[in-house]
């Protein structure tokens, strides 16, 4: 197996991109539907009412912490519904104008999520700078403070884990997003109950600098964000740009590679749209290799890939290419199958360093000898040009049958089976003549035996003896048109 400079080795998956490689397990498209549908209808509703108790809480107490997470809070609502909105869409099927399906629509909403996290930050940094170092506001650390910020982190825990849960399941990236938002929420959540606490405890033993414990909690929740905006913006523009998952392209070299029959791997490239993969691969194939065993090959490396990535959309592109095997047979074979000519009992003779080449060659047999022959004399200067060492090609035109000729009768000739029954003894390698039936057809007489052999004779001798049966038949029986031998090994157990 021979790769080329693009299908060079890559580092193994790890952290993001590792995740996006993972197969999808099996589903019904019924089922994945109303799932995701559910829990981010759940997490929508979860994210009002949550929403709503932060701003409530965050103007009651003047606290930047918690509306800091009123406004984080906020921007989860309209991003939830933003995820709601793109999972019903995105799992449309693919149409005329959407060839791809509507996957992308899932790395659109993640990419809107990135965007209000990031405007999040931006107050969130002004406003905790601005109370920091120019004006101080006094908050007011209550007991429904207190109450909303752990209901809150109860929720965002709740709807965290349903949301990841789902969309592990089903690969769903705007649900991920989703799920991530809410797990660092978690977290943000407790920073802001922590600067409360520590606000409330300068107050009661007068430790003046505790008092900027919540604008402090809220450069935490910000920072938070950013790291959270930061995760979410690799993987969204990674998928907005096709990028392929870390890892996945060497795994599928190293399964398509093994499969028998190809010479290299050109090309392989892959991306994603929502939670389905692409793969577009480009390989070599022996030039001489039949369309049907070409099509063979392609469906193993369609079934490695998706070895790799189970219900992956694959394309294959077979590439007839020259083996480093070829002999000088092959390469004549090759050059007639490129014109889709059939040719047999080639035979080649080097003469004083010059090589001639015999060939035999199938036409169909309504064409005109004028119209065979140029055919045949384009198929010769093409094999020259391929093989520049060949001095001269001597082509035997044979019909190609494109009818099916009616036999008129079996003959019952006795005499002529006897004649020809006797000749067996004049071949030692022929173990058994038996079968011998005569046909006319069109006024002509074929006739065809079965002939037994040993089973390790090699295939060139059986021909020879096979030829030189055919030439004695047709000397005691010059009424024979056409002569046909079966060979058997003498193992065969159908006789």
């Amino acid at each position: 197996m021979r790769l080329t400079a693009n299908g060079v080795a890559e580092s193994p998956a790890s952290g993001d991109n590792a995740a996006m490689a993972s197969p999808a397990p099996s589903y019904s498209p019924e089922s994945m539907r109303a799932e995701k549908r559910s829990v981010a209808g759940n997490s929508v509703l979860a994210a009002a009412v949550v929403t709503a108790l932060k701003i409530v809480v965050g103007f009651t107490t003047g606290s930047l912490g918690i509306m800091s997470e009123a406004a984080h809070s906020g921007l989860d609502l309209v991003a939830a519904i933003i995820t709601l909105l793109s999972i019903r869409v995105s799992d449309k099927p693919a149409d005329a104008d959407h060839q791809y399906g509507h996957g992308k629509f899932e790395n659109f909403s993640a990419f809107i999520e990135t965007g209000l996290l990031l405007l999040t930050c931006v107050w969130i940094v002004y406003e905790a700078v601005h109370r920091l170092f120019f004006r101080h506001v006094d908050i007011e650390p209550t007991l429904a403070a207190f109450l909303v910020m752990i209901f809150s982190m109860g929720v965002d825990l709740w709807r965290s884990r349903s949301l990841k849960r789902i969309a592990t399941r089903y690969e769903s990236q705007a649900l991920e997003a989703d799920a991530l938002h809410f797990s660092t929420d978690v977290w943000s959540g407790g920073v802001v109950v922590l600067g409360l606490a520590l606000v409330l405890l300068g107050r009661r033993y007068a430790v003046w600098w505790l008092r900027d414990s919540d604008p402090v909690a809220a450069l935490c929740v910000a920072g938070v964000v950013i790291y959270v905006s930061w995760r979410l913006a690799r993987r969204t523009i990674d998928s907005l740009l096709d990028a392929a998952p870390a890892g996945v392209r060497n795994q599928i070299i190293t399964a398509v590679a093994g499969v028998e029959g190809l010479l290299e791997i050109d090309r392989v490239r892959i991306r994603r749209a929502g939670n389905r993969y692409f793969a577009d691969l480009s390989i070599g194939l022996a030039r001489n290799v039949t369309f049907q065993r070409s099509e063979q090959v392609v469906g193993a490396v369609m079934a490695a890939v998706r070895d790799v990535l189970p219900g992956a959309d694959v394309v294959v592109r077979s590439i007839p290419k020259a083996s480093y095997a070829e002999n000088i047979f092959d390469r004549v074979r090759a050059v007639a199958m490129l014109h889709n000519f059939n040719v047999h009992d080639v035979s080649i003779q080097d003469l004083h360093g010059r090589l001639h080449v015999e060939q035999h060659l199938e036409l169909d047999e309504r064409l005109s000898l004028k119209e065979a022959h140029d055919r045949v004399t384009v198929l010769e200067n093409e094999i020259q040009k391929d093989v520049p060492g060949i001095s001269s090609i001597l082509t035997h035109i044979e019909s190609e049958p494109s009818t099916i000729e009616p036999a008129e009768e079996i003959v019952q000739d006795e005499a002529l089976k006897k004649k020809l029954k006797s000749l067996e003894p004049e071949f030692p390698e022929i173990l058994d003549m038996h079968d011998i039936e005569v046909k006319r057809v069109r006024g002509r007489l074929y006739v065809s035996c079965h002939c037994t052999m040993s089973d390790d004779l090699p295939l060139s001798r059986v021909h020879d003896v096979q030829t030189e049966l055919e030439i004695r038949f047709k000397q005691v029986a010059p009424e024979l048109f056409r002569v046909l031998i079966h060979p058997e090994p003498s193992t065969d157990d159908r006789r």
